[in-house]
């Protein structure tokens, strides 16, 4: 995993990835510079070579004298995510998210919103990468993240520990007239297809989002994050 640019680096520096390398264009050697002195702190060798290296090896023509090489993310196996304490667990299982602007957002919603964690398929769905990683603006540093072969399997895995999953899919009940404060998994279909039928069936319900507009959809992270908010307001705050 490679990331670029100052504001890339910075978080991912803070956050949970491991970085092996810092490479440092030259001209920047003499300066008392905010990443260096933060990789040096994390115990990360830094390197400082000409313009044209980093020129070479970046991907994306924005490194901006910087470029960090590191170990790719570390998923937490789906057997150690669940929680230990009395509070109800509260999960989202992501089917087919592609986008990753949109997984770094729901990473940072999930978070705001004390999940227990993210739940995200090995094949034909995004990735957590330098994107996501960016985007969750450090929330990805706080909460488990699992990746499993088949959804299908996590939803059985969560039902057997007496955790309820529900589809947030149009044509259910909706989020404020159901009760949702009893351990739950919550999974939130693709940007464009929704939640596959196959998966729906593995499911003990939908919850649907009400909507007044002309528009019959709203964006992924946009869906998640009122989702995961109504179902904290419930649990905290709804006597």
């Amino acid at each position: 995993m490679q990331f670029e640019g100052k504001n890339a680096i910075r978080e991912a520096l803070r956050s949970v990835v491991t970085i092996n390398k810092l490479l440092v264009d030259q001209n920047y050697a003499s300066r008392k510079d905010e990443l260096v002195k933060l990789a040096r702190e994390k115990k990360v060798r830094v390197e400082f070579v000409p313009k044209a290296a980093l020129d070479r090896k970046s991907t994306t023509a924005h490194h901006q004298g910087y470029i960090a090489d590191a170990v790719d993310f570390a998923y937490t196996p789906l057997e150690k995510m669940l929680p230990k304490t009395d509070e109800p667990a509260l999960f989202v299982l992501l089917d087919g998210i592609e986008d990753p602007h949109n997984f770094g957002a729901i990473i940072r919603s999930c978070e705001c919103a004390g999940a227990s964690g993210i739940v995200i398929p090995k094949n034909r769905a995004c990735q957590v990468n330098d994107t996501v990683i960016r985007t969750s603006t450090g929330a990805i540093a706080n909460i488990k993240i699992a990746q499993v072969t088949n959804l299908k399997e996590a939803i059985d895995f969560f039902k057997q520990h007496g955790i309820w999953v529900f589809a947030a899919e149009t044509g259910g009940e909706s989020i404020y007239q159901k009760n949702l404060t009893m351990p739950l998994a919550v999974v939130i279909g693709s940007e464009g297809k929704g939640v596959r039928p196959s998966i729906l069936e593995k499911c003990d319900g939908v919850i649907t989002l009400p909507l007044e507009g002309k528009v019959n959809s709203l964006n992924a992270s946009v869906a998640c994050g009122i989702v995961v908010f109504e179902i904290l307001r419930q649990r905290k705050f709804n006597d």
